[in-house]
This record gives structure tokens, sequence and C-alpha cells, in this order.
């Protein structure tokens, strides 16, 4: 069974690297956290997730909400209007 990937219309990735980097790790830190917990995700994976321009898969967003020690609404959160 194929694992379901989420598509980003409310920009998961820009939330990831905020967080990410408001908690000061490194995207290379980050990746290492991942796969130590069996999340398969390379550094250019993240790269490309916090980009947008690759689909996060679930298991992923669940390792980085658990690593970062966020949540789901933070995560997903819709970007801030200005």
């Amino acid at each position: 069974m194929e694992e379901q990937k989420i598509k980003q219309d409310i920009r998961i990735g820009a939330n990831i690297r905020r967080i990410r980097k408001n908690r000061g790790i490194k995207p290379m830190a980050l990746v290492r956290l991942l796969q130590l917990e069996g999340v398969e995700i390379t550094r250019e994976s993240l790269v490309k997730i916090e980009r947008g321009a690759q689909h996060i898969k679930a298991s992923q967003l669940r390792g980085i909400r658990d690593a970062l020690h966020t949540t789901y609404d933070e995560l997903l959160a819709e970007a801030e209007k200005r």
C-alpha cells in the first residue's frame, strides 16, 4: 500500500522551515532525528518540502511534528495575512 501524500496548498513547507529555524535546528539535524525514528527522508527532500516543490508524506509530517515538538495545527496553519 502506497503512503498517501499531502498536497501543500497551505504552505506546510514554509511552516516547517519557520518552526525549525525558530527552534535553532539545522536541516541536516532534523533529517538525522527523523531517520533515527525510521522516517525515510533526505536533506534534499526536506529542502524541497520546505520550498513547496515536493509533496510531504503523512509519515514525514508526523515525524517532523514529533521532532520539532509542535502540533499539526501549527504545521498546517495558513500563512498570516499582512
